[in-house]
């Protein structure tokens, strides 16, 4: 970044495309506050770098994949009194952008804040992307930049074709990999105490008998 700015300072032309990128910024922010106002609350878009990117129909092992973490997640977190989880239309306003991840996670000092009538949510701390053909690209790109120079802590990525769930720790505002899991469970660093088998990701059996272990104890008296 350090060596495109000193090289933009050093041209003569440097004026040229200050006044060019103020103004290419200015249309940015415009088509943004359209966007805004155009919003759908039944359809699923993201704002990136400018463009509209309106989500595809999902596959029936993308949908399971987000149902099984989301559910795993929201019960726990809800159990556990960590507050907030969301899946797939929750829009995040980031600085720049907009995203409607598939899962998000918030902790209870953002979560604090929200209400029945949000239509724009803060920052994660938590996202798990479920990956596709047409979002992959974006997923390990843009959003694998932006998340973890923004403040998100921990991001998964999940292969519901080769069930493989990907996480990712933000270090300095760039992610280091923690693990690559096809077995054995991924343990949150931001959900304290979650922990999400793999296998119960992407198979309905596993997925029921992990969210059996989630349930609160019984204290009633016998």
């Amino acid at each position: 970044m350090e060596a495109i700015l000193e090289q933009l300072v050093r041209s003569p032309k440097f004026l040229l495309y200050l006044d060019e990128l103020t103004e290419a910024r200015r249309r940015e922010q415009e088509a943004r506050e359209q966007f805004y106002q155009n919003l759908d609350e039944d359809v699923r878009e993201e704002f990136i770098n400018g463009e509209v990117v309106r989500q595809m129909t999902s596959r029936d092992s993308h949908s399971m994949a987000v149902a099984n973490i989301g559910r795993l997640m929201h019960i726990f977190a809800t159990v556990h009194g960590l507050d907030a989880v969301r899946t797939e239309q929750a829009l995040t306003v980031f600085p720049r952008n907009d995203y409607a991840p598939d899962i998000c996670f918030w902790t209870v000092g953002k979560s604090a804040h929200l209400t029945g009538k949000t239509t724009k949510y803060p920052v994660p701390d938590l996202i798990c992307e479920v990956l596709s053909e047409s979002t992959e690209s974006r997923d390990r790109g843009v959003k694998f930049e932006d998340y973890a120079f923004h403040g998100v802590a921990e991001y998964w990525l999940v292969d519901p074709d080769q069930r493989v769930i990907e996480q990712y720790a933000a270090v300095a505002g760039v992610y280091e990999p923690v693990g690559r899991f096809t077995v054995g469970a991924v343990r949150s660093r931001v959900i304290a105490g979650f922990e999400l088998p793999t296998e119960a990701a992407f198979d309905e059996r596993a997925n029921l008998a992990a969210l059996w272990k989630l349930r609160p104890e019984d204290t009633t008296s016998t």
